[in-house]
């Protein structure tokens, strides 16, 4: 079995979108496109290229777009990326040039795709796949790089609707700009308690 490993940018009132640039993702009138950039330093570079390390990748059908316009030609930043596996969740997409790229339907793709032999899955961006991934009880752990920063609109990674889900943090690092590289696994089921004595 596969783990699903979902891998995101996230600000500290929880968007997800365009962390990368000013025209990633500009719908809705986001105009904050590029927010993680100023971050950047070099702690953060080393941990992204461990991130980065080779792995299939279950994408949405947005940024899996952005993805095939822009690294087939970047791969000095990326390398292996053309190599691996591609799987795309879309309805309206079906094919592509980029190689190793394979397309999913439903959840049902995603749940046979997890219990298949391979390598692991991470799911970079995505925030819709990622919501259904977590509605689904289907993401085993959460890299989670946390920016500190408060955008106040934008596409937000939670929402209601998700399943219930403990986590365990499994690693975590401060970079000297304050971002917060936190990765969690799963642990089981909400447990609850009481501080009444």
């Amino acid at each position: 079995m596969r783990k699903i490993i979902v891998v995101t940018f996230i600000t500290l009132d929880g968007i997800m979108q365009a962390p990368g640039g000013p025209e990633e993702d500009q719908s809705g009138g986001f105009i904050y496109g590029g927010w993680s950039v100023p971050f950047s330093d070099e702690a953060s570079g080393r941990l992204m290229q461990q991130q980065m390390a080779p792995a299939d990748l279950l994408l949405g059908r947005n940024t899996f777009k952005i993805f095939e316009d822009y690294w087939p030609k970047h791969t000095q930043y990326w390398p292996g990326i053309n190599d691996v596996t591609k799987y795309v969740l879309s309805n309206t997409v079906d094919k592509s040039d980029w190689n190793n790229t394979v397309f999913l339907t439903n959840v049902e793709d995603i749940e046979k795709l997890k219990n298949s032999d391979g390598p692991d899955l991470k799911v970079w961006g995505s925030g819709e796949l990622v919501k259904l991934l977590l509605k689904h009880d289907l993401a085993d752990e959460l890299w989670l790089k946390i920016y500190p920063v408060l955008l106040g609109k934008g596409k937000k990674l939670y929402d209601d609707g998700i399943a219930p889900a403990a986590f365990e943090l499994t690693e975590s690092n401060v970079t000297s700009s304050g971002v917060i590289f936190a990765s969690y696994k799963r642990a089981g089921e909400v447990k609850t308690g009481s501080f009444n004595i």
